[in-house]
């Protein structure tokens, strides 16, 4: 679960059970002064009552009894010995009712909830020595809890939530924005400065975060320059060790043998460089099929059997001699240690671009794949025989990742290995 959702959640649930809380302390506060009303309006209605049948003209009472009913929804009927009378319900606010009136009209008065089936609030009440009974709707004792009330809890309810998910997301947004900064930096982008703004918290990640940033830039820029530096000074005594072998007269084997690994130091050397230089080529548009054909002509011309499908038709903006040198340092890999034929793809599929090299040779072992894309590693089987610096896979690595893809290092059925280097326009 996200920080946003976890935090949106917890936020929410406190502030529901916060609003419930309330509600709920409020009822129990609000029973008090709620019975003690009720109870008043119960005993002023039977005093009232009781006062207007002792008053009214014996003929009259009838009519009486017909007004009340009608104005203020009472009955008013004789206690006899074979009514049907159901006990009040267990309810704290009830319970205080009955307290109440008990104290004001005397403790023969009792207490009702239904008479003969008809529902409502029956209290007893004695004129002289006959007993009746007069019945209060219900109504008045129930909470004033109706659709306004409702309206009210969901209003309440959805600024709740609308203030959890505010909170929450200024919470979330800024480690969002790391965690994409971050992302974007282990992809080799360059590092766009986050706003130090928000809490003392944020504001302390967002500089310490800046910090690493730009330090890991310049520890890029350092080396890079380091390793140019390097490999255009050895460049030169190479030259010369090459001419003054060519030119010595020596014995026609060793002199082959010393110039073939000053060749293969100065691959190595032109590794350094192209790794040096980065993804800092400036992408324009250009057609991938041509470049695989005019790769797979290069290898023609050196009688290296590489087969060229080209089936992307695919026009986009890349790093033309980047994303050259990549291609062909797989084809190179694959040469060298796996042998010919090589066959060399390119195809879209869906919203990528695919470049697949394949070989027939050993492979390599599924737990070391990540471990080969690093700079300076190399494999300790027959893939690591001939010479290399290791930086192979981490060029091609380097501009997948510059241009939106990645490398991937399959293995292929009936043995061998797919180089796939994915593409995004």
């Amino acid at each position: 679960m996200s920080l946003f959702a976890r935090s949106f959640l917890l936020i929410a649930l406190l502030i529901v059970t916060a609003v419930l809380a309330s509600f709920q302390i409020y009822r129990i506060y609000e029973r008090e002064p709620r019975s003690r009303e009720l109870a008043q309006q119960t005993v002023s209605t039977v005093n009232l009552t009781r006062a207007a049948l002792v008053n009214a003209d014996p003929y009259l009472r009838r009519q009486l009894l017909i007004e009340l009913n009608e104005s203020e929804g009472l009955r008013v009927y004789p206690a006899t010995a074979s009514e049907d009378l159901e006990t009040l319900p267990d309810e704290p606010l009830l319970e205080r009712v009955e307290t109440r009136v008990r104290q004001a009209l005397g403790d023969e008065t009792r207490f009702a909830s239904s008479r003969d089936g008809e529902a409502g609030f029956w209290v007893s009440f004695f004129i002289d020595s006959d007993e009746f009974w007069v019945m209060l709707p219900w109504e008045r004792f129930e909470p004033a809890l109706g659709l306004q009330w409702l309206g009210w809890g969901l209003a309440l309810l959805a600024i709740s939530v609308a203030g959890a998910w505010l909170i929450a997301s200024t919470i979330a947004r800024p480690l969002a924005n790391v965690t994409r900064a971050a992302r974007r930096i282990g992809s080799g982008a360059a590092h766009e400065p986050l706003a130090e703004e928000g809490p003392r918290e944020l504001r302390t990640v967002a500089k310490a975060f800046n910090r690493m940033a730009s330090g890991l830039e310049s520890m890029e820029r350092e080396r890079a320059m380091v390793l140019a530096g390097i490999s255009h000074d050895l460049r030169t005594p190479l030259s010369r060790l090459r001419l003054a072998l060519e030119m010595s007269g020596a014995e026609s084997g060793a002199s082959q043998a010393m110039i073939e690994d000053i060749g293969e130091i100065d691959a190595i050397i032109g590794q350094f460089l192209d790794f040096a230089r980065g993804e800092n080529e400036e992408k324009k548009v250009g057609d991938l099929d041509a470049l695989a054909q005019e790769i797979g002509e290069h290898y023609e011309r050196l009688h290296k059997q590489v087969t060229v499908g080209a089936k992307s038709a695919a026009a986009f903006a890349f790093a033309r001699m980047a994303l050259r040198r990549a291609i062909a340092n797989l084809v190179d890999n694959a040469l060298r240690y796996a042998g010919e034929p090589v066959e060399l793809e390119t195809k879209q599929e869906n919203d990528k671009v695919v470049v697949e090299v394949r070989d027939r040779g050993p492979g390599i072992p599924a737990s070391e794949v990540d471990r080969l894309k690093r700079p300076f590693t190399r494999l300790d089987d027959s893939r690591a025989g001939a010479g290399g610096a290791g930086l192979g896979l981490a060029i091609v690595e380097r501009v997948a990742r510059a241009h939106g893809g990645a490398l991937e290092l399959l293995p292929r059925q009936g043995g061998g290995l797919i180089a796939r280097l994915t593409l995004r326009p």
